[in-house]
């Protein structure tokens, strides 16, 4: 084991793969935080701004923030999940601060209409939208960090539904011949016919739109890659010599399948698992697109694809790249990391 990281981690010879992980880990980070980093802590950030919709990467303005219910939340609730409680904001182009009141242009007026408020009753600070707003005025930097929780959500629980899935069929197709094996066999060779997204789409239907049902769904869809690489270890290691020997000392058929054959598959498992997690980030993203992934006020990467697409031609094209871009990134880390552990983990390379 310390022989593999020691490999991984030269540098020299792996610097795509250090990257890959190493950003990987940062946009695991990221999520796992992502209502401390960001800018907009409420919760999905949707705090809407409509006077300053649709506004280009690093646009700033003065900003009126309203004081109002200054109680505390519970902190691991606002940590974890957001505040509950929307910013009250006013974003002005100019003020002037007059007998204890704020008087300020709004953004929006069109007639260069003055309104006031009470000094007490607010604040005035500057705000940097770094990656602009979206056609709504929310944040889109903020709405990048919260959607990436949805990218990592859906590879770890759709890569831990395959394995447990695939493992546990793959295992008994390659360990008993006969009937189950053909039994096994001809649901991976149907299931395998049918295209993934379609596949997906129908289970989404099937159990319905939201968050969970296109976990389930994906993970339900991509066991069979997973089954088909166990059915063919397990076929090949049972043939061993320490497996007819732990036959012959009287160890049970989930003994042997558990503590002897399924330790030494764990590489090609690795590696099948990180392709994994990188397709069922693109099929995510693909079923937000056609809507059937995460709903609204929810956000994801996808969804803010499909919310913006149509801006492309509209001269604001930073609205669907940049979540795009975020997608691309994130997927070609994953496949480069797979990459880079095949060739860390076959016995080929190590001679």
């Amino acid at each position: 084991m310390n022989a593999i990281l020691k490999k991984f981690f030269d540098f020299n010879k792996n610097f795509l793969g250090i990257i890959s992980l190493s950003f990987i880990l940062f946009i695991f980070l990221i999520s796992l935080l992502a209502y401390v980093v960001a800018p907009d802590n409420t919760k999905n950030a949707n705090t809407m701004n409509l006077s300053i919709h649709s506004k280009k990467p690093g646009f700033k303005t003065l900003m009126i923030n309203l004081k109002g219910d200054e109680s505390k939340e519970f902190c691991f609730e606002s940590i974890f999940f957001g505040s509950k409680k929307q910013t009250n904001q006013i974003p002005i182009t100019q003020y002037k601060i007059k007998e204890g009141f704020i008087h300020y242009l709004p953004h929006s007026s069109l007639e260069n209409e003055v309104q006031k408020i009470e000094l007490h009753k607010a604040e005035i600070n500057e705000k940097k939208y770094y990656f602009g707003t979206d056609k709504f005025g929310r944040d889109v930097l903020s709405r990048i960090i919260v959607g990436s929780r949805i990218s990592f959500y859906i590879g770890f629980i759709s890569v831990f539904i395959s394995l447990f899935i695939g493992v546990i069929l793959g295992s008994i197709s390659g360990y008993y011949s006969g009937l189950p094996d053909k039994i096994i066999m001809w649901l991976i060779n149907v299931t395998w016919s049918i295209p993934t997204l379609l596949l997906v789409i129908a289970i989404t239907l099937a159990l319905g739109k939201g968050y969970w049902q296109v976990f389930i769904a994906v993970g339900l869809t991509m066991w069979v890659e997973v089954a088909r690489i166990v059915r063919g270890q397990v076929k090949q290691y049972k043939e061993r010599q320490f497996v007819i020997a732990a036959k012959v000392l009287g160890f049970n058929d989930f003994r042997i399948i558990t503590k002897h054959i399924l330790p030494n598959i764990i590489s090609p498992l690795i590696v099948i698992s990180a392709a994994n997690f990188a397709a069922s980030i693109l099929i995510e993203s693909g079923l937000s697109f056609l809507g059937l992934g995460a709903q609204p006020p929810m956000t994801s990467w996808g969804l803010m694809i499909k919310d913006h697409y149509n801006y492309i031609i509209l001269g604001k094209p930073f609205l669907a790249i940049i979540p795009g871009v975020c997608i691309m990134f994130l997927v070609c880390s994953f496949m480069i990391l797979g990459n880079s552990l095949r060739d860390i983990l076959d016995v080929k390379t190590n001679f």
